[in-house]
């Protein structure tokens, strides 16, 4: 896993595309850019004819060397439809690749308001979906404690790619759907602790029926285990 740092001059994350240049069952090969680190994720569009183009698989970074890279395939499930069929189309040899795909869009996970305020002038390239939309998801859900799979459907719903997670001192970029973390950032951590993070929507209950649901003793240490720090 690849850390980076922050370059003030330069937008966070581009969007990379390109084409698939080989495939196997797994994996497809693309060609490198300094744009991509080693676990971002993109998308693959195959085109059915001139007009229906369609997304049909997720590709994580798994290798690069500066010439090419390698992408292991997955479900992009952002769009996935109970209702409908899986469309069963394997990425061909020239089909487009987005990397970076929705990296402009992303969930914050801070302790408290003065983080919330610095992160989103800081990054203002990036459209932040407001706390108080997963607060009040996590609300309906009776789950104060939110955990991967819950975070990845809050971006599915509200369209992200990435969630921002401000732990002590230090910055995550975590991508939504493979939870790796794409870029670190120093960050200046004052205020008092929000749980289960800064939001407007208070007291979020735990349910009597469900093993799953507790409230979160400690910020630093339960978001830290989460993104496997």
């Amino acid at each position: 896993m690849v850390l980076c740092t922050f370059a003030q001059a330069q937008t966070l994350f581009k969007e990379y595309k390109t084409k698939v240049l080989e495939t196997s069952d797994t994996q497809v090969v693309i060609a490198d850019s300094p744009e991509i680190v080693i676990g971002a994720s993109g998308v693959i569009k195959h085109s059915f004819d001139a007009k229906t183009t369609t997304i049909i698989a997720r590709g994580d970074v798994v290798q690069k060397d500066g010439t090419k890279a390698v992408l292991k395939l997955a479900k992009f499930e952002m769009l996935s439809q109970g209702a409908f069929p899986e469309a069963g189309v394997k990425p061909i040899v020239g089909d487009e690749v987005i990397m970076n795909y929705l990296y402009d869009r992303a969930l914050i996970v801070v302790p408290n308001a003065n983080v919330f305020r610095d992160i989103t002038k800081e990054y203002s390239d990036i459209t932040w979906i407001h706390p108080d939309l997963v607060a009040a998801y996590l609300s309906k859900l009776y789950r104060p404690n939110p955990d991967q799979a819950i975070f990845r459907q809050a971006c599915y719903q509200n369209t992200a790619s990435l969630i921002f997670f401000g732990i002590k001192d230090q910055g995550y970029f975590v991508d939504c759907h493979n939870f790796n973390t794409i870029k670190t950032v120093k960050i200046s951590n004052s205020g008092e602790t929000q749980l289960p993070f800064y939001a407007r929507v208070k007291d979020i209950e735990t349910s009597w029926f469900s093993w799953s649901s507790s409230k979160i003793s400690d910020y630093d240490s339960y978001y830290k285990t989460l993104i496997g720090k």
